[in-house]
């Protein structure tokens, strides 16, 4: 069962609002018994302000009404259906931290070390860089080329193998048709 979007926020205003059981309350909202019972005693929570499920719409007040009067029913949770999921992203710029992205230059001289068969564009979608820098890497005038050691981009954190793979694989399909 899915919890409330503030769990406690809506045992304060269930407690306040409703005659329910705090067992009921507390298997709604998924928290301890001992905690709803803190709330309604004032112990836990005396700063949150009552968050209604009914104006949200995880419940309805029938199924209120009916949970007041026998103890034994569970109050459940009113799943919207129309609502979007979130979608994984699958292309575009991806992150990376700071601290991996003067590790870049390795990881473009260790591509164009391994893998030759690889385009400009191919390295740039998987390290997350400019044509210009993998073109200056290549012709050895990239300002910090002393420094730069061929290092896995995988190892690194920089892409990940299936991409690598799949990049490698549509190369040398593109180099055998050739």
């Amino acid at each position: 069962m899915t919890a409330p979007i503030m769990p406690k926020a809506t045992a304060v205003w269930l407690i306040d609002n409703t005659t329910l059981s705090f067992t009921q309350i507390a298997n709604f909202c998924n928290l301890h018994l001992v905690e709803v019972e803190a709330i309604a005693d004032g112990e836990v929570a005396n700063n949150i302000v009552g968050l209604n499920p009914i104006l949200n719409g995880q419940l309805t007040k029938e199924q209120i009404t009916e949970c007041e009067q026998d103890d034994t029913k569970e109050l459940k949770m009113i799943v919207k259906k129309d609502v979007p999921q979130p979608v994984a992203r699958s292309k575009g710029a991806k992150y990376v931290p700071m601290s991996k992205r003067q590790d870049k230059p390795d990881a473009i001289s260790w591509l164009l070390k391994h893998h030759e068969e690889l385009s400009t564009s191919q390295i740039c979608k998987l390290v997350g860089t400019t044509k210009n820098t993998v073109d200056a890497i290549k012709d050895r005038t990239h300002r910090n080329i002393q420094t730069i050691k061929p290092r896995n981009p995988v190892m690194l954190g920089i892409c990940k193998e299936e991409d690598l793979e799949k990049a490698v694989i549509i190369a040398e399909s593109k180099a055998s048709k050739k």
